[in-house]
C-alpha cells in the first residue's frame, strides 16, 4: 500500500484546511486509517483514526474541530480541520493498518505516507 497526502498549506488561525490521503493497492476498505502529526524534535503524535466501518477516534486537542472520514470507493482518507490554531502547525502523516480495530498503537501501523506540511499563523 502506498499513501500520498495532499492538501497542506499555510492558513491563518481560525481557518480551515482539508487533508487528503490517497491509497494505492487493493482492499483499502479493510484497513484502519489514521492521521498523525509531528513537529521538529518531537514524537509523532496521534491525531485521529477511522475503522473500516467508519468508527472514529480522536485525540482530545482536536475533538470538535477535526473530522476524519473515508471514501472507500475512491481509496481516499480525509481530515477536515476547522478552527485551526498555531499549535496545530506540524507535518501531517496518514497511516494504514490492515484490520478492524480503530484504536491501535502508532507502532502497529504498517504503512505511512510522506507527510504534508500544515502551518497556522497567528
Amino acid at each position: 500500500v502506498q499513501l500520498v497526502e495532499s492538501g497542506g498549506g499555510l492558513v491563518q488561525a481560525g481557518g480551515s484546511l482539508r487533508l487528503s490521503c490517497t491509497a494505492s493497492g487493493r482492499t483499502f476498505s479493510s484497513y484502519t486509517m489514521g492521521w498523525f502529526r509531528q513537529v521538529p524534535g518531537k514524537e509523532r503524535d496521534f491525531v485521529a483514526a477511522i475503522s473500516w466501518s467508519s468508527k472514529t477516534d480522536y485525540t482530545d486537542p482536536v475533538k470538535d474541530r477535526f473530522t476524519i472520514s473515508r471514501d472507500n470507493a475512491k481509496n481516499t482518507l480525509y481530515l477536515q480541520m476547522n478552527s485551526l490554531k498555531p499549535e496545530d502547525t506540524a507535518v501531517y502523516y496518514c497511516a494504514a493498518r490492515y484490520g478492524l480495530v480503530v484504536r491501535i498503537p502508532k507502532s502497529e501501523y504498517d504503512y505511512w505516507g510522506q507527510g504534508t506540511q500544515v502551518t497556522v499563523s497567528s
